[in-house]
Protein backbone atom coordinates (compact mmCIF):
# COMPACT_ATOMS: atom_id res chain seq x y z
CA UNK A 1 0.00 0.00 0.00
CA UNK A 2 1.24 3.48 -0.90
CA UNK A 3 2.21 5.65 2.09
CA UNK A 4 0.52 8.63 0.41
CA UNK A 5 -2.88 7.04 1.16
CA UNK A 6 -2.11 7.22 4.88
CA UNK A 7 -1.16 10.89 4.40
CA UNK A 8 -4.47 11.41 2.57
CA UNK A 9 -6.40 9.95 5.50
CA UNK A 10 -4.55 12.21 7.96
CA UNK A 11 -5.32 15.27 5.81
CA UNK A 12 -9.01 14.33 5.60
CA UNK A 13 -9.26 13.78 9.35
CA UNK A 14 -7.68 17.17 10.12
CA UNK A 15 -9.53 19.28 7.54
CA UNK A 16 -12.87 17.37 7.74
CA UNK A 17 -13.40 18.27 4.10
CA UNK A 18 -12.71 16.36 0.88
CA UNK A 19 -12.22 19.66 -0.98
CA UNK A 20 -9.77 21.16 1.54
CA UNK A 21 -7.89 17.87 1.90
CA UNK A 22 -7.59 17.52 -1.90
CA UNK A 23 -6.17 21.06 -2.12
CA UNK A 24 -3.70 20.30 0.64
CA UNK A 25 -2.58 17.10 -1.11
CA UNK A 26 -2.33 18.89 -4.48
CA UNK A 27 -4.76 16.62 -6.31
CA UNK A 28 -8.23 17.15 -7.80
CA UNK A 29 -11.31 16.50 -5.69
CA UNK A 30 -12.33 13.41 -7.75
CA UNK A 31 -8.79 11.99 -7.63
CA UNK A 32 -8.65 12.44 -3.86
CA UNK A 33 -12.00 10.68 -3.49
CA UNK A 34 -10.69 7.73 -5.55
CA UNK A 35 -7.62 7.51 -3.32
CA UNK A 36 -9.74 7.36 -0.16
CA UNK A 37 -11.91 4.66 -1.76
CA UNK A 38 -8.72 2.75 -2.65
CA UNK A 39 -7.68 2.92 1.01
CA UNK A 40 -11.11 1.63 2.05
CA UNK A 41 -10.72 -1.27 -0.41
CA UNK A 42 -7.32 -2.08 1.07
CA UNK A 43 -8.70 -1.84 4.63
CA UNK A 44 -11.81 -3.87 3.79
CA UNK A 45 -14.04 -1.46 5.70
CA UNK A 46 -15.69 1.96 5.27
CA UNK A 47 -13.44 4.64 6.74
CA UNK A 48 -15.49 7.80 6.15
CA UNK A 49 -19.07 8.79 7.01
CA UNK A 50 -19.78 10.62 3.76
CA UNK A 51 -23.30 11.72 4.69
CA UNK A 52 -22.05 13.98 7.51
CA UNK A 53 -20.85 17.57 7.28
CA UNK A 54 -18.14 18.24 8.29
CA UNK A 55 -16.72 14.89 7.20
CA UNK A 56 -16.19 12.38 10.02
CA UNK A 57 -14.27 9.10 10.13
CA UNK A 58 -16.00 5.86 11.03
CA UNK A 59 -14.85 3.85 14.04
CA UNK A 60 -12.71 1.80 11.66
CA UNK A 61 -11.34 5.00 10.17
CA UNK A 62 -10.31 6.28 13.60
CA UNK A 63 -8.47 3.01 14.31
CA UNK A 64 -6.61 3.20 11.00
CA UNK A 65 -5.88 6.91 11.54
CA UNK A 66 -3.84 6.10 14.67
CA UNK A 67 -1.78 3.59 12.68
CA UNK A 68 -1.39 6.08 9.82
CA UNK A 69 -0.13 8.80 12.16
CA UNK A 70 2.41 6.48 13.79
CA UNK A 71 3.61 5.16 10.44
CA UNK A 72 4.02 8.58 8.81
CA UNK A 73 5.77 9.88 11.93
CA UNK A 74 8.21 6.93 11.96
CA UNK A 75 9.08 7.38 8.29
CA UNK A 76 9.52 11.13 8.78
CA UNK A 77 11.85 10.58 11.74
CA UNK A 78 13.89 8.07 9.76
CA UNK A 79 14.26 10.56 6.91
CA UNK A 80 15.34 13.28 9.34
CA UNK A 81 17.97 11.01 10.88
CA UNK A 82 19.31 10.05 7.46
CA UNK A 83 19.53 13.68 6.41
CA UNK A 84 21.37 14.57 9.61
CA UNK A 85 23.74 11.67 9.13
CA UNK A 86 24.56 12.95 5.66
CA UNK A 87 24.83 16.54 6.90
CA UNK A 88 22.26 17.69 4.33
CA UNK A 89 19.56 19.55 6.22
CA UNK A 90 20.85 20.15 9.75
CA UNK A 91 20.75 23.96 9.48
CA UNK A 92 17.40 24.25 7.69
CA UNK A 93 14.28 24.85 9.80
CA UNK A 94 10.80 25.10 8.26
CA UNK A 95 8.28 27.31 10.08
CA UNK A 96 4.56 27.21 9.28
CA UNK A 97 2.46 30.18 10.41
CA UNK A 98 -0.34 32.55 9.42
CA UNK A 99 0.16 35.59 7.20
CA UNK A 100 -0.49 38.09 10.00
CA UNK A 101 1.66 36.24 12.53
CA UNK A 102 4.50 36.06 10.00
CA UNK A 103 4.79 39.86 9.98
CA UNK A 104 4.09 40.46 13.70
CA UNK A 105 4.78 38.03 16.56
CA UNK A 106 6.61 35.37 14.55
CA UNK A 107 8.85 38.13 13.16
CA UNK A 108 9.41 39.45 16.72
CA UNK A 109 10.39 35.95 17.87
CA UNK A 110 12.89 35.51 15.03
CA UNK A 111 14.32 38.97 15.75
CA UNK A 112 14.85 38.04 19.42
CA UNK A 113 16.62 34.84 18.41
CA UNK A 114 18.81 36.70 15.93
CA UNK A 115 19.89 39.40 18.38
CA UNK A 116 20.72 37.11 21.31
CA UNK A 117 24.39 37.32 22.42
CA UNK A 118 24.81 33.64 21.50
CA UNK A 119 22.25 33.46 18.75
CA UNK A 120 21.41 29.92 17.62
CA UNK A 121 20.44 31.16 14.13
CA UNK A 122 22.51 34.24 13.18
CA UNK A 123 24.81 33.16 10.35
CA UNK A 124 24.06 29.50 11.05
CA UNK A 125 20.49 28.66 10.00
CA UNK A 126 18.26 28.84 6.98
CA UNK A 127 14.68 29.58 8.04
CA UNK A 128 12.00 28.68 5.49
CA UNK A 129 8.63 30.31 6.31
CA UNK A 130 5.41 28.87 4.89
CA UNK A 131 2.16 30.78 5.47
CA UNK A 132 -1.34 29.34 5.25
CA UNK A 133 -4.43 28.24 7.18
CA UNK A 134 -3.67 26.78 10.61
CA UNK A 135 -5.52 23.51 9.96
CA UNK A 136 -3.55 22.95 6.76
CA UNK A 137 -0.25 23.75 8.47
CA UNK A 138 -1.10 21.38 11.34
CA UNK A 139 -1.46 18.59 8.79
CA UNK A 140 1.89 19.54 7.29
CA UNK A 141 3.45 19.42 10.78
CA UNK A 142 2.13 15.87 11.17
CA UNK A 143 3.45 14.95 7.73
CA UNK A 144 6.90 16.33 8.56
CA UNK A 145 6.66 19.05 5.90
CA UNK A 146 7.18 21.81 8.48
CA UNK A 147 9.29 21.53 11.63
CA UNK A 148 7.57 24.21 13.72
CA UNK A 149 4.02 25.56 13.78
CA UNK A 150 3.33 29.06 15.11
CA UNK A 151 -0.41 29.63 15.57
CA UNK A 152 -3.16 31.18 17.66
CA UNK A 153 -4.70 29.29 20.59
CA UNK A 154 -8.22 30.04 21.82
CA UNK A 155 -11.32 27.98 22.60
CA UNK A 156 -12.91 29.19 19.35
CA UNK A 157 -10.16 27.85 17.11
CA UNK A 158 -8.14 25.15 18.88
CA UNK A 159 -6.71 22.58 16.49
CA UNK A 160 -6.48 18.84 17.30
CA UNK A 161 -2.74 18.39 17.85
CA UNK A 162 -1.84 15.18 19.67
CA UNK A 163 -0.25 16.17 22.99
CA UNK A 164 1.52 12.80 23.24
CA UNK A 165 3.39 13.42 19.99
CA UNK A 166 3.79 17.21 20.05
CA UNK A 167 4.77 19.81 22.62
CA UNK A 168 4.32 23.56 22.66
CA UNK A 169 5.57 26.83 24.11
CA UNK A 170 3.52 29.98 24.59
CA UNK A 171 5.36 32.63 22.58
CA UNK A 172 3.10 35.53 23.55
CA UNK A 173 -0.20 36.60 25.03
CA UNK A 174 -1.95 38.64 22.35
CA UNK A 175 -5.34 40.36 22.03
CA UNK A 176 -7.66 41.83 19.44
CA UNK A 177 -8.55 45.44 20.28
CA UNK A 178 -11.20 47.69 18.67
CA UNK A 179 -9.48 50.64 17.00
CA UNK A 180 -10.33 53.72 14.97
CA UNK A 181 -8.34 56.38 13.19
CA UNK A 182 -7.60 59.35 15.48
CA UNK A 183 -7.81 63.08 14.82
CA UNK A 184 -4.96 65.58 15.28
CA UNK A 185 -5.59 65.60 19.05
CA UNK A 186 -5.48 61.81 19.28
CA UNK A 187 -9.25 61.44 19.79
CA UNK A 188 -10.94 58.56 17.93
CA UNK A 189 -13.14 59.40 14.96
CA UNK A 190 -15.61 56.64 15.87
CA UNK A 191 -16.98 55.28 19.15
CA UNK A 192 -18.46 52.03 20.48
CA UNK A 193 -20.90 53.66 22.91
CA UNK A 194 -24.34 55.11 22.27
CA UNK A 195 -23.99 57.73 19.56
CA UNK A 196 -26.32 59.40 17.10
CA UNK A 197 -24.50 57.84 14.15
CA UNK A 198 -23.57 54.15 14.08
CA UNK A 199 -19.90 53.44 13.41
CA UNK A 200 -19.10 51.33 10.32
CA UNK A 201 -17.70 47.90 11.24
CA UNK A 202 -14.83 46.40 9.25
CA UNK A 203 -14.87 42.67 9.92
CA UNK A 204 -13.08 39.46 8.96
CA UNK A 205 -14.16 36.66 6.68
CA UNK A 206 -14.98 33.51 8.63
CA UNK A 207 -12.11 31.64 6.95
CA UNK A 208 -9.68 33.69 9.06
CA UNK A 209 -8.81 32.67 12.62
CA UNK A 210 -9.39 36.24 13.77
CA UNK A 211 -12.87 36.15 12.25
CA UNK A 212 -13.74 33.12 14.38
CA UNK A 213 -12.23 34.81 17.45
CA UNK A 214 -14.37 37.90 16.97
CA UNK A 215 -17.54 35.91 16.22
CA UNK A 216 -17.05 33.92 19.43
CA UNK A 217 -16.56 37.17 21.37
CA UNK A 218 -19.75 38.71 19.94
CA UNK A 219 -21.75 35.52 20.59
CA UNK A 220 -20.65 35.45 24.23
CA UNK A 221 -20.76 39.17 24.98
CA UNK A 222 -22.98 40.68 22.29
CA UNK A 223 -21.85 43.01 19.52
CA UNK A 224 -21.82 46.76 20.34
CA UNK A 225 -25.16 48.17 19.19
CA UNK A 226 -23.48 51.28 17.80
CA UNK A 227 -21.83 49.33 14.95
CA UNK A 228 -23.23 48.66 11.50
CA UNK A 229 -21.60 46.16 9.10
CA UNK A 230 -19.72 47.90 6.30
CA UNK A 231 -16.73 45.94 4.94
CA UNK A 232 -15.80 42.27 5.30
CA UNK A 233 -12.34 41.15 4.20
CA UNK A 234 -10.15 38.03 4.37
CA UNK A 235 -6.91 39.96 4.93
CA UNK A 236 -5.92 41.48 8.28
CA UNK A 237 -3.34 43.64 6.49
CA UNK A 238 -6.06 45.09 4.25
CA UNK A 239 -8.34 45.69 7.25
CA UNK A 240 -5.51 47.58 8.95
CA UNK A 241 -5.26 49.85 5.88
CA UNK A 242 -9.05 50.40 5.86
CA UNK A 243 -8.91 51.59 9.47
CA UNK A 244 -5.88 53.77 8.74
CA UNK A 245 -7.82 55.45 5.94
CA UNK A 246 -10.72 56.22 8.28
CA UNK A 247 -13.26 53.77 6.84
CA UNK A 248 -14.47 52.45 10.18
CA UNK A 249 -13.82 50.39 13.33
CA UNK A 250 -12.04 47.02 13.40
CA UNK A 251 -10.70 44.57 15.97
CA UNK A 252 -7.00 44.21 15.13
CA UNK A 253 -4.09 42.43 16.89
CA UNK A 254 -2.41 44.68 19.42
CA UNK A 255 0.99 43.75 17.98
CA UNK A 256 -0.15 45.23 14.66
CA UNK A 257 -1.52 48.55 15.96
CA UNK A 258 0.47 49.23 19.15
CA UNK A 259 2.90 51.65 17.49
CA UNK A 260 0.04 53.54 15.79
CA UNK A 261 -1.77 53.90 19.11
CA UNK A 262 1.37 55.15 20.83
CA UNK A 263 1.83 57.74 18.07
CA UNK A 264 -1.88 58.62 18.48
CA UNK A 265 -2.66 58.09 14.80
CA UNK A 266 -5.06 55.35 15.95
CA UNK A 267 -7.04 55.05 19.17
CA UNK A 268 -8.28 52.03 21.13
CA UNK A 269 -12.04 52.09 21.76
CA UNK A 270 -14.08 50.73 24.65
CA UNK A 271 -12.63 48.99 27.69
CA UNK A 272 -11.04 45.70 28.67
CA UNK A 273 -14.33 43.83 28.21
CA UNK A 274 -14.19 44.73 24.51
CA UNK A 275 -10.79 43.08 24.04
CA UNK A 276 -10.37 39.48 22.85
CA UNK A 277 -7.36 37.81 24.54
CA UNK A 278 -5.66 34.72 23.13
CA UNK A 279 -2.28 32.95 23.05
CA UNK A 280 0.32 32.51 20.34
CA UNK A 281 1.89 29.06 20.53
CA UNK A 282 4.86 27.31 18.94
CA UNK A 283 4.47 23.55 18.31
CA UNK A 284 7.05 20.87 17.50
CA UNK A 285 7.30 17.07 17.57
CA UNK A 286 8.36 15.61 20.93
CA UNK A 287 10.86 13.29 19.25
CA UNK A 288 14.45 14.46 18.92
CA UNK A 289 14.87 16.83 15.95
CA UNK A 290 17.90 18.38 14.23
CA UNK A 291 20.59 20.05 16.33
CA UNK A 292 19.54 23.44 14.90
CA UNK A 293 15.88 23.01 15.83
CA UNK A 294 16.80 21.78 19.30
CA UNK A 295 19.03 24.85 19.79
CA UNK A 296 16.24 27.17 18.64
CA UNK A 297 13.76 25.49 20.98
CA UNK A 298 16.12 25.67 23.97
CA UNK A 299 16.88 29.35 23.33
CA UNK A 300 13.17 30.16 23.00
CA UNK A 301 12.34 28.25 26.18
CA UNK A 302 15.00 30.02 28.22
CA UNK A 303 14.22 33.55 27.01
CA UNK A 304 10.44 33.70 27.34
Amino acid sequence: MDLKLFEDLIALARTQSFVRAAELRHVTHPAFGRRIRALETWAGAPLVERNRTPVQLTAEGEVLLKTAERTVESVTQARTQLQQHGGAADTRVRLGTGRTLARTLAADWLARLTHMPRSPIRGKAQIDILTGATQDLAVQLEQGKVDLLCCYEHRALSIPINGHRYRHLTLAHEKLVPVSIADAQGAPRFALGHTERAAPLISYGQTLAMGRLLSDHFERNGAPISLTPFVRCDSADAIYEFVRKGLGVAWLPWSMVASDCRRKTMAVLGGRSDEVPFEVRLYRARARQSDMLEAIWAATESHR
